[in-house]
Formats: C-alpha cells, structure tokens, sequence
C-alpha cells in the first residue's frame, strides 16, 4: 500500500511510466499538479488529449506531425533524393541545428536491441525500403548514434540497402569539439581518423 489516496497513487504510478522519473520525481509532479489551479491542471490534461488526437506519424518518413505528409516532405527547398536516417524524431532537431543539411529525413522509432526484443520487423524501414527500390532516393546517411545498438543497426541497414541504385553513408564520428585528444577513448580517436576528410 502506497499510503497515498487512489487518485494520487494512480496518478503517482502514470506520471513513473514517462522516461527518467522515478518515484520520487513521480510524486513531485503529483503534489505539484495537485497545489496547480483548476485552469493549469485542466490546460495539461487538454494539451495531453490533443498531443494523443492530432499527431501522427507521416506517411513518408515516419515523423512525428500534425499534417501528412510532413513539412520536410513536402519542403519546396529541400532535396528529396537526399535522405538522413535517424532512430528517434527528437534527432532531427540535431541535425537541424548544423544548418547545413538541406535533405529531408527517415525516421526509424529505434534501434536493433535483441535484449529487448527489437528486431527489424519492429523498425519502421518498409517506407523508406521503397522509396529507395522506386528510384526516388540518391543517397541515403545513416545516422544512428555511435552506441552498439546504433552501430547494429546501421550495419542491418546498410546491408539492406546494398544492391540498390543508392548511395549509402554513414555519419562521421570521433573527437568532439572543444575537448582534447588525450581524453578521447580509443573507438572515438579510431572513428575520427577514419572520418578524416582533405583540407
């Protein structure tokens, strides 16, 4: 027994299921929500139910939109043949802060994870298999993060792809910038001499 009333111990155990709140953080959020006005409880409740009722998935890359096809589908300036592979819509916003990539992206709502009973049939790929076998596609960048399930899934990618009339890349990784070479691991030093470009 929690020693909290139903409302609460149910919403307590709701607010845990969201990613990186414990229960601690999790009642938190309860007694704040509970001290919030009426408006400010009802406002978060409607912004919840209109998340849920007017997003969906676009039906050409898989990201996150309230209109299909998405505004980077239907982007009159961006190169359509271009494609960015990425695991999570929130990858985007990465790419796009570079403000140098002007393609259009592919988004695959995660990675390989057997552990976890991810394999390729739970990865949204289907759409983006035919865009590529249609010939709508030149080049396609994986860009999932240098993590192993990353690094699993970009390899059952490229494998994928390979045979095709594309173009296949995959995002350079290695020292960041700002930090030193000496404190650079051995995998982040090897990938950026592998990465290594003419200047």
């Amino acid at each position: 027994m929690s020693g909290y009333a139903e409302p609460m111990a149910r919403l307590i155990e709701e607010l845990k299921k969201l990613p990186g709140v414990g229960t601690k953080s999790a009642q938190r959020f309860a007694f704040h929500l509970l001290r919030s006005s009426d408006e400010d409880a009802a406002a978060l409740a409607d912004a919840v139910r209109a998340l849920k009722a007017g997003l969906r998935l676009c039906s050409i890359c898989n990201n996150v939109t309230d209109v299909d096809p998405c505004a980077y589908c239907t982007s009159p300036v961006r190169n359509l043949r271009l494609v960015c592979v990425v695991e999570e819509p929130t990858a985007i916003a990465s790419v796009e802060r570079t403000r140098g990539y002007q393609g259009v992206y592919h988004v695959l709502h995660g990675t390989l994870s057997p552990l976890h009973g991810i394999g390729p049939d739970q990865l949204r790929t289907a759409n983006l298999l035919s865009r590529v076998e249609r010939g709508e596609v030149d080049e396609v960048i994986l860009a999932t993060s240098p993590t192993l399930e990353g690094e699993a899934t970009a390899s059952w990618l490229a494998a994928a792809l390979r045979g095709r009339s594309v173009k296949i890349t995959r995002i350079a990784t290695g020292v960041p910038a700002g930090s030193d070479i000496e404190y650079a691991d051995e995998v982040s030093m090897a990938r950026a001499m592998e990465g290594r470009r003419e200047v």
